[in-house]
């Protein structure tokens, strides 16, 4: 413990040091560090030391208590610490993490292989000895630097599947505590789960439709024994060898009859491109059975479409869809998805619960229907429903074929009462023709996924050069539809990227400038006509300025949650 005592003392001798070095930046930094090391990802201490001195008593601190606090149940196998690598804040160089076997015994279970990891646990094959079976063993990573929180999530799971029994869920065998290290016994699926499995390639249509149907029944099942699962996902579905789906995974699992305080108000649990929108908007009150039903939607959407109906560069760009738009029909992504599955699958993904399915049953049924070559259930809506669920799912493409119909409306009801010549008209006609025309071709790249970063520049490129022809041509410099400008920079914030953001700022400034040369070298008589003053154009390229960067706060604002919510956000495993 001499090692321990001394660790503390000079980290109290430092205390000077945190005071006055620890600034925000610090913290955010220290705070990353832990949570990859509870998350048993892996850590260069040194390398964090050298880019934050301030940190380096701190860190020393953590080692000690590393040290002093493994786990003895996972440490019986272990090679003797004189001939176990490690890496200490002295060293120069970053380094790897040693290689470790799995380790051999584990109270009554030996381990075999390690199966995989995730957000706050791994999974081990391993053998129950007495008994002679091979389960999966799951544990808490680092479960003396687990969070409350973690911990709690972990013995919520053993509780929601300790009286499971159903065909199509794994069953939990046994569950506790060796030394201190929680676990779970389950079925071993010799296998490998459906995420996986899509990445070799899509299934059959029929045995898509089928698996679906299978694993709709044991949701159902959930839901009648008074549990909602909260994060269906392909990963969380492991298929046998023969292809029969088990659902597992119960760390997000809600209880209805108790009041789970797991999650908090505020708080979206689950996974961003399978949540529902109630979900995604992180109120557990609003919750339901409903919610797994949009999940299992979801899941079928990618086994018809080969992706996600949401998918975006980060969690916050998805929520965002999860919660403003519709996704496009999977026959758009695959023509060979018949009508009426197409249905069904948007009828699983709608933004109100109720006009979802009743229950993940009243799914199954439907979807057992199809496979029978019976009529199903699911309706399409009428035009009023397909137009607005068409705005919802391309608000960009919408929002512009609103302003372009508005402006022509009103240009050519001036060319009508003999305001505007014919030359003006047909230019008018013309340039809005060719700007409509390429905004549904960036609509499309966007719908199919196709260089998604770089489409929303190219689109603002097309918007600020064809704003900038409508200005050259009427009254540029003195034109009302100036305001496109200030448009241009809040819309490129609907994006939710800062460079976007900064670049449409940037163009309509440099489009601006062009029409102010415009008015003092080939047009003087605006600036005269419409007594324009030089202080005016000042005020006008500051104003933009000014307007870029609230628009581009206010996004990076968003950002920093996003990036928040996907470090904090629990990972299956």
């Amino acid at each position: 413990m001499s090692e321990l005592h001394a660790s503390a003392e000079q980290a109290s001798s430092d205390d000077g040091e945190l005071e006055a070095g620890f600034e925000e930046a610090s913290f955010a930094a220290l705070a990353d560090y832990l949570e990859d090391l509870q998350q048993g990802r892996a850590v260069d201490a040194a390398a964090l030391v050298r880019e934050r001195p301030e940190l380096k008593s701190a860190l020393r601190c953590l080692e000690a208590l590393e040290r002093f606090a493994q786990t003895p149940g996972l440490d019986e196998a272990a090679p003797p610490a004189d001939e176990t690598p490690t890496v200490t804040l002295s060293d120069t160089t970053p380094a790897k993490p040693p290689a470790r076997e799995a380790p051999r015994t584990f109270g009554q279970y030996e381990l075999l292989a390690e199966l995989g990891r995730g957000g706050m646990g791994v999974v081990y094959q391993a053998r129950q000895k007495h008994l002679g079976r091979t389960v999966a063993l799951k544990m808490v990573l680092a479960s003396h630097l687990a969070s409350a929180q973690q911990l709690r999530r972990f013995e919520a799971e053993g509780r929601a599947a300790a009286s499971l029994r159903h065909a199509n869920i794994v069953r939990l065998l046994d569950s506790g505590q060796v030394e201190g290290q929680p676990y779970l016994a389950m079925d071993y699926i010799a296998g490998e789960n459906l995420a996986r499995r899509l990445q070799r390639g899509p299934l059959d249509m029929d045995a898509a439709v089928r698996l679906v149907c299978d694993v709709a029944r044991a949701v159902d099942y959930l839901h009648k024994q008074g549990i909602v699962h909260r994060d269906v996902k392909p990963s969380n579905i492991l298929l046998d060898e023969d292809g029969q789906p088990y659902l597992t995974d119960f760390g997000l699992a809600k209880l209805l009859a108790t009041d789970s305080h797991l999650t908090g108000t505020g708080v979206a649990a689950g996974t961003p491109s399978y949540m529902a929108p109630e979900q995604a908007a992180g109120q557990p009150a609003d919750v339901t059975p409903l919610c797994d039903v949009y999940s299992l939607g979801a899941v079928l959407y990618e086994l018809l479409a080969g992706r996600p109906p949401f998918q975006a560069a980060s969690a916050i760009d998805v929520l965002i869809q999860v919660l403003e738009s519709e996704p496009v029909s999977p026959r758009h992504l695959n023509p060979a998805v018949p009508r009426s599955l197409a249905t069904i699958c948007l009828k699983c993904l709608e933004k109100q619960p109720a006009a979802r399915y009743a229950s993940a049953g009243a799914l199954a049924d439907d979807l057992e229907r199809y496979l029978k070559g019976e009529e199903v259930e699911a309706r399409s809506g009428g035009a009023v429903q397909r137009v607005r669920r068409w705005m919802r799912r391309e608000p960009a493409l919408a929002s512009r074929l609103g302003v372009f119909t508005l402006f022509y409306l009103v240009e050519a009801t001036y060319y009508l009462l003999g305001r505007f010549d014919g030359k003006f008209h047909y230019s008018v006609t013309a340039i809005l023709s060719l700007w409509v025309a390429a905004s549904f071709v960036c609509q499309k790249l966007m719908n199919r996924n196709i260089r998604p970063l770089a489409v929303p520049f190219v689109w603002g490129l097309i918007d600020a050069g064809a704003l900038l022809y409508l200005l050259l041509i009427a009254d540029g410099a003195a034109s009302p539809l100036l305001i496109g400008y200030p448009l241009l920079v809040v819309a490129a914030g609907l994006w939710f990227r800062v460079r976007l953001v900064w670049f449409m700022t940037a163009l309509s400034v440099l489009s601006y400038l062009v029409l102010v040369v415009d008015c003092f070298t080939r047009r003087p008589e605006l600036k005269t006509g419409s007594d324009l003053h030089s202080d005016d154009f000042i005020y006008f390229v500051v104003g933009l300025i000014a307007m870029g960067a609230a628009v581009a706060y206010q996004v990076e604002r968003v950002r920093a949650l996003s990036r928040y919510y996907e470090r904090r956000r629990p990972t299956s495993y």
